[in-house]
């Protein structure tokens, strides 16, 4: 764990917050490539994932952006209200669950609101790489867009192209023109509100996008009926253990009550940071992080919210 200090808190337009953190005892703070978050502890109990927004060539800081999200678990809430400049945070060192594809010639960053956060960080990369690139961001009104003067004000503001929802039509997203006829050193980028990537993502596959040249970070999960859940078993390859997974309970929070430890931190199957060896059985895969094509494969399981079709999994644990 890191500790840093909040050495800025600004509002950076409606119900939008960003947060400056330096270390506390003044060094230099751990790499990172763009597509990287932190964990930030916010208080007992409460860890949440954001996106590093700033250049990751800058080691003095790092720059998180904060939606206040009305349906918010408790997260966003906290940031908004209860973090204020000169307090001390403790945070995860960066993990990068969204990298840039180092073969790809060209990109086409997708930001839909607050989903612009780690597509700044990833403009920033391609600027200094001097790589061909598009960043395309999405907002429902300019009151409600974080960072428009400094993107258009960036060094790579040639790049950027901004999408106002309430705005001109001639200005509006035409995701079905710029995704068409993919070529094949292309790589496509989306991040934001549900809606707004599946509306991206099936664009693209309607256009022939090949599933591994397209890169998503959901923020959170889409609702599942879980009103068919049946229980099942969990084994520990391991050590045999066998685990009852009752209808109303993920194989995590029982793992967990049991003293087996994984790492863990969304628990809405987004972040991919529980992902687990499935070594027997077949997976109800309810996690967004990995794709169709991995689902299919079934060698791996997210415990914070995939089920099992089968009656029993062996997880390499």
């Amino acid at each position: 764990m890191l500790q840093v200090n909040v050495t800025r808190k600004v509002v950076e337009a409606e119900g939008i917050c960003s947060f400056e953190l330096c270390a506390a005892d003044g060094r230099s703070l751990p790499p990172f490539n763009a597509g990287a978050h932190i964990d930030i502890h916010i208080a007992a109990g409460l860890t949440r994932q954001y996106s590093l927004c700033n250049d990751s060539r800058e080691r003095h800081r790092y720059v998180i952006s904060v939606l206040k999200d009305p349906a918010s678990r408790g997260g966003s809430t906290a940031m908004h209200d209860t973090i204020s400049q000169g307090q001390t945070l403790s945070i995860s060192e960066p993990r990068n669950l969204f990298p840039l594809a180092e073969s790809a010639k060209r990109h086409l960053l997708f930001g839909g609101g607050i989903g612009i956060t780690p597509m700044l960080a990833m403009a920033h990369e391609l600027h200094h790489q001097g790589t061909d690139f598009e960043l395309h961001y999405c907002f429902r009104s300019s009151e409600r867009a974080a960072f428009i003067q400094y993107l258009r004000q960036a060094p790579f503001a040639s790049h950027v192209h901004l999408h106002d929802d309430s705005g001109s039509p001639e200005q509006k997203l035409d995701a079905t023109a710029l995704l068409a006829a993919p070529d094949t050193t292309s790589h496509l980028y989306v991040c934001g509100p549900t809606g707004f990537m599946n509306f991206i993502l099936d664009t693209a596959q309607i256009a022939g996008w090949p599933e591994d040249r397209v890169h998503r970070e959901f923020f959170a999960a889409a609702p599942v009926d879980a009103s068919a859940d049946s229980p099942f078993e969990v084994e520990l390859a391991s050590t045999g253990q066998i685990f009852y997974i009752p209808a109303d309970r993920t194989v995590f929070e029982v793992l967990d009550e049991a003293g087996i430890a994984i790492e863990s931190s969304c628990e809405q199957g987004v972040c991919g940071t529980c992902i687990t060896g499935l070594l027997k059985g077949i997976g109800d895969h309810r996690d967004q992080f990995m794709t169709a094509a991995e689902h299919a494969a079934n060698d791996r399981f997210t415990p914070c919210c995939s089920r099992a079709k089968s009656p029993r999994l062996v997880l390499d644990l």
